[in-house]
């Protein structure tokens, strides 16, 4: 049969950058029969010959950083700089940190007995791969979203079936070519192209035996229901609104410029990004005059350019998201205080200028969705209480970041905002800390990536209890049963915890009487 192929296209210029081969849905039940055949092999070379093989990968990070960060510009429509400080980066630091602590991640843990009684049953809890599973990525960081999850996937034993979106193809066939040069079995990576309206349908109905998504909170919620029917495990990540809450004494300028990197890099098409700010009525002028000077002086265009400071909007249906929330905010009565010019090469395409736009309300799409966009909008605060219910007044819940000089009172804050991850005077860069969890509250999703806490998610806890006693002929609560039996497993309990002595001591010799019962073949 003739194979069918995908344009791939650069999102700024419209050119066609390359193709990529079209899974047909039926070979999908053949590819995750093969990883899973595949898998024990790989699961059976034992975790130092994985990590072995899984290091080589570093080494391609570092020798092809620049044509990584290349593809990702011209595949997403990011400016290299994002590209590499956002992606590669963070992703030649994950390979190092889940190589080095994989061991300890994965090592047997002893558990104590718990009560002296039972002492003789030793329990150890020991990880078990869940075997093949499969990893639907999204095109805003195309490359080290599914990145970390592969490597950890890996590490931990399983096969990997790999679906990156399909606006970013040309990322993921670099992905694949990666991990498919640096030793790994046959199957046991796998990487696949395919429409997204179908790519989870068919991973769930052909046996994968874990999902990791990340995407939009209606697609989450409809997988999470079709795994239900197989109880198939899900990590969904699926989107934020977050929000910055810049206290009476933060640094303006370094609140300014933090508002400008987490809520403008990548065009700010980042779920973990600054999209609400509330800022104290006492900095808020200074921060105000600060964030709108930077804005109005942004320089857009293409990713060849060091020069320029964001990208363009990867995908059109993006850009009509964008103008939705900020037209019906200005209708509202929201004001643009700054926006920064679009590109000079009217060549180019899919840019939207960056915005801050003031007087909004949580009327607003703006402030109650997620725009996924370089617009924010900032309101003005008195009373901490009310900036922290305004915080958590969103059904999403990812991440979000307190500005202050006292550490003590942005921490206090910083506990009571409902989100996955709180930063104190920075935002949107845990997701590029390899030893700190990623995930949501609320509607943002279920499960954590990253760290060890994400780690785990890659296998199964599983509980092995060794009897030290078993030479005995039977335990006392085995049959056959009588009133002996039921009075003396009563005295046992009597002798722990009545709080009569008189009790305790009826109770020790009850449970005396059938102690012999364990070396006998008939009693």
């Amino acid at each position: 049969m003739e194979k069918k192929y995908s344009e791939i296209t650069n999102p700024a210029t419209g050119e066609v950058i390359g193709k990529s081969i079209l899974n047909e849905p039926g070979e999908i039940k053949k590819i995750i029969s093969d990883a899973r055949a595949a898998q024990l092999k790989w699961f059976a070379l034992g975790t130092s010959k994985r990590i072995k093989i899984i290091k080589r990968v570093r080494n391609i990070l570092v020798e092809q950083a620049d044509e990584i960060a290349d593809i990702i510009s011209k595949d997403n429509g990011k400016v290299k700089v994002d590209a590499i400080a956002t992606e590669v980066v963070p992703a030649t630091m994950a390979v190092s940190y889940y190589c080095k602590h994989a061991k300890t991640f994965l090592k047997d843990r002893s558990l104590n007995a718990g009560n002296v009684f039972l002492i003789n049953k030793r329990s150890k809890i020991v990880r078990a791969p869940y075997g093949v599973v499969g990893i639907i990525s999204p095109w805003n960081y195309p490359f080290t979203i599914p990145f970390s999850e592969i490597v950890m996937g890996l590490l931990a034993g399983n096969a990997i079936v790999l679906k990156t979106a399909s606006e970013t193809q040309l990322v993921g066939l670099k992905l694949k070519e990666i991990f498919e040069s640096v030793g790994l079995p046959e199957n046991v990576f796998n990487y696949i192209n395919m429409p997204g309206k179908i790519a989870g349908d068919l991973l769930l109905e052909n046996g994968i035996d874990k999902l990791f998504f990340t995407g939009s909170v209606a697609v989450g919620k409809y997988l999470m229901e079709k795994a239900a029917k197989n109880l198939t495990s899900l990590v969904l990540e699926l989107g934020g609104n977050d929000p910055m809450i810049v206290c009476e004494d933060a640094d303006p300028f370094r609140s300014a410029m933090g508002a400008l990197w987490a809520g403008f890099q990548n065009s700010g098409q980042s779920c973990g990004g600054v999209e609400r700010i509330y800022v104290h009525e006492k900095v808020y002028d200074k921060f105000i005059t600060i964030l709108n000077d930077k804005i109005n002086n942004l320089v857009l265009g293409v990713g060849d350019s060091f020069d320029s400071q964001m990208g363009c909007i990867t995908t059109e249906r993006q850009i009509n998201t964008i103008k939705t929330h900020v037209n019906e905010a200005v209708k509202k009565g929201g004001v643009i205080l700054a926006q920064s010019k679009l590109p000079g090469d009217k060549n180019l395409k899919n840019f939207f200028p960056a915005m801050v736009i003031g007087n909004v309300n949580h009327d607003m799409l703006l402030m109650k969705d997620e725009t996924f966009g370089p617009v924010v909008g900032v309101m003005k605060f008195n009373n901490y209480n009310e900036a922290i219910k305004m915080a958590n007044d969103s059904y999403l819940g990812l991440t979000a970041s307190v500005w202050s000089k006292s550490r003590k009172r942005a921490e206090n804050i910083a506990r009571q905002i409902k989100a996955g991850a709180v930063t104190i005077n920075d935002h949107l860069m845990s997701h590029g800390l390899a030893e700190t969890p990623w995930g949501g509250f609320k509607q943002s999703g279920i499960g954590r990536t990253h760290g060890k806490v994400g780690f785990d998610e890659m296998t199964q806890p599983q509980v092995l209890v060794a009897d030290l006693l078993s030479s005995m002929k039977k335990n006392l609560w085995w049959h056959p049963y009588n009133e002996k039996v039921y009075n003396g497993l009563k005295g046992l309990i009597l002798l722990l915890y009545s709080k009569s002595l008189a009790k305790k001591m009826g109770g020790s010799i009850k449970l005396l009487k059938i102690l012999p019962r364990m070396l006998s073949k008939n009693k």
